[in-house]
C-alpha cells in the first residue's frame, strides 16, 4: 500500500476511535506511526453570509454575500524524539479559488529554554498573528494588524528560535526571515524579526497563542514586537528602511458562575524612512481594543459572548481607517465550534462611511 493511502486509513480509522489534541496545532486525530513517530490531522472551515452599504452592484442596496473565508487542512507530526514538522494549507476565494501553502516548517524542540524551526511560517509578531483567524476573540481578522511584510497570511520563509522560562511565564521569540524580496532590496537584506510575551498570571507555552481561553486561564500579557529590514521599502532608485513595532496586551478574568470577562489592546507603528510603497500598507500609527464577556449560565449547547472592538489606522500622509462594531458569539466548543453575529460601521480615510452586518460559522476538528 503507498504511503498516502496507509496515512489517509490511519486518519479514517483515528477518526472513528477518536480524538486527542495535539500541543502548538489544532485539534485533529493522532496516529501512532511506530514508537517515536506520529502524525495529527484536523480541517477548519470558517464561512459568512455579509451585507455591506451601498455595496450592490446598483450602488445604493446592501450586498448580500456568502463567503467561504477559509479552509484549513493542518498536518504536524514527529519524525523524532525532539525533531517535528508542520503542513498547513489554506483555501484562498481571493486568489480564484487556489489552495496555498500556509505553513511548511521543520522544528527542532529539546527543551523549554530552546528550540529551532524553519521554514514557511509565522515570525514573531503580533498577538493577533499568532492567534491566525481561528483563535481571536471575535470573527474578523483585525484590519490594523499583520501589517508587517509577508508572503502570505503573515506567512515568511526564514529560521527563528524561542523559549520560555517558568512553563511559559516568559517568552522570546526571534529570527531572521526572507522579508521583501526585489524591488528596493538590491543587497538581498535579511528582514529580523523578534518578539518578548511576560505573562504575569497564568502562562503559555508554547510558540502560538490564544485571544481567549475561555476560562481555563487567567492571563495577564503583555508582548512587545519588533522588525526590520534595510532597504525593504520604497524602490530600487529610492529604497527606504522598514521598521516595524508593536505592544499587545491581553486581561482575561474567569469570574467562576457569572462568567468570564476579556480585554485586549494593541498599538502598532510602521515607517518607511520616507520611502512610498504599497506593497508594505503604508506608514503610519494604529491602535484597537477589543472587551468581551463569556456569559457564565449556558444557552442550550453553548454560551453567549457579547463583545465590542475598536480599530483606528492613521497613516502618516494623512486620513485615517476607522471600524467599531459589536457583537454576539456562540461559543459551542471553545475555537472549535463557534457563531458570530457582528454589525458595525467602518470609514476609510478619504470619508466614505459604510455600516456592514455579518453571520459566521467556524468549525474546527
Amino acid at each position: 500500500m503507498r504511503r498516502g493511502n496507509w496515512v489517509l486509513g490511519a486518519a479514517l480509522a483515528a477518526g472513528i476511535s477518536g480524538f486527542s489534541y495535539a500541543p502548538d496545532t489544532a485539534a485533529g486525530a493522532t496516529i501512532d506511526i511506530d514508537e517515536d513517530s506520529r502524525i495529527s490531522i484536523g480541517a477548519g472551515v470558517r464561512t459568512s453570509f455579509r451585507m455591506n452599504e451601498d455595496a450592490a452592484p446598483s450602488g445604493d442596496a446592501y450586498s448580500k454575500d456568502f463567503q467561504l473565508d477559509n479552509m484549513r487542512l493542518y498536518v504536524s507530526g514527529t519524525v523524532y524524539p525532539d525533531l517535528g514538522l508542520e503542513f498547513n494549507t489554506e483555501f484562498d476565494p481571493n486568489t480564484n479559488d487556489q489552495v496555498r501553502v500556509l505553513d511548511a516548517l521543520a522544528k527542532y524542540e529539546p527543551t523549554d529554554l530552546l528550540n529551532f524551526r524553519a521554514g514557511r511560517m509565522l515570525p514573531p509578531s503580533d498577538r493577533s498573528n499568532l492567534d491566525g483567524p481561528y483563535y481571536l476573540n471575535t470573527y474578523d481578522f483585525p484590519l490594523v494588524a499583520n501589517r508587517y511584510p509577508a508572503i502570505y497570511a503573515g506567512r515568511d520563509d526564514g529560521a527563528a528560535v524561542w523559549g520560555t522560562v517558568g512553563e511559559g511565564a516568559f517568552k522570546y521569540q526571534v529570527g531572521a526571515f526572507e522579508g521583501r524580496q526585489g524591488g528596493p532590496d538590491v543587497d538581498d537584506n535579511p528582514m529580523y524579526a523578534g518578539r518578548l510575551t511576560l505573562n504575569f498570571l497564568d502562562p503559555e507555552p508554547g510558540y502560538y497563542n490564544s485571544s481567549t481561553y475561555y476560562g481555563n486561564k487567567d492571563i495577564l500579557a503583555l508582548g512587545l514586537v519588533g522588525m526590520f529590514e534595510k532597504d525593504g521599502a520604497g524602490t530600487a532608485g529610492s529604497p527606504g528602511d522598514f521598521t516595524g513595532w508593536n505592544v499587545d496586551g491581553l486581561f482575561e478574568k474567569n469570574l467562576g458562575a457569572f462568567g468570564v470577562f476579556s480585554l485586549e489592546g494593541a498599538y502598532y507603528s510602521y515607517d518607511l524612512d520616507g520611502a512610498t510603497d504599497s506593497t508594505v500598507r503604508t506608514a503610519g500609527d494604529s491602535v484597537r481594543g477589543l472587551m468581551s464577556f463569556l456569559v457564565g449560565p449556558e444557552l442550550g449547547p453553548g454560551q453567549l459572548q457579547p463583545h465590542v472592538r475598536y480599530q483606528s489606522f492613521d497613516y502618516d500622509g494623512g486620513g485615517e481607517d476607522t471600524r467599531l462594531e459589536g457583537g454576539l458569539n456562540y461559543i459551542i466548543d471553545g475555537h472549535n465550534a463557534k457563531l458570530s453575529a457582528i454589525a458595525g460601521v467602518e470609514e476609510d480615510a478619504g470619508g466614505v462611511e459604510q455600516n456592514f452586518f455579518l453571520l459566521g460559522w467556524q468549525l474546527q476538528v
